[in-house]
């Protein structure tokens, strides 16, 4: 049995010998050639995972726009809305701060701002 694995081995060494002596023969071949078979090559391969691809019908088509359509329409109208939200925040401050510049009360401003929240809510 020994000698079985010790042969079978043996065997394993010589042919990675073998593939080294002709790697090392193959080293001095034409640079063009080489070149020209690496690119059937990856020719070939492309053409193997062209094969592998699974197009989607037109029903998934359509349905996946659909969702996509709808996933950017609900995502507009929240940036919409934060926009319009923040823009109406700062039209008051900037009221705000225009009646205190101006001096008034205290009470002055904040019934303006009142005033003016109402408004905003209601326009």
């Amino acid at each position: 049995m020994a000698k079985k694995e010790n042969s079978v081995a043996a065997e394993k060494v010589a042919a990675a010998e073998k593939k080294q002596v002709k790697k090392a023969k193959g080293s001095g071949e034409n640079k063009l050639a080489k070149a020209g078979r690496a690119i059937k090559k990856w020719f070939k391969d492309l053409k193997g995972e062209i094969k592998k691809i699974v197009w989607p019908d037109a029903k998934t088509v359509v349905k996946s726009t659909l969702v996509v359509l709808a996933a950017v329409a609900i995502c507009a109208a929240a940036i919409f809305a934060v926009d319009y939200l923040l823009s109406k925040s700062i039209s008051l401050l900037e009221l705000a701060a225009g009646k205190i510049g101006e001096a008034a009360s205290a009470e002055e401003v904040a019934e303006e701002g009142l005033i003016s929240l109402r408004n905003f809510f209601i326009a």
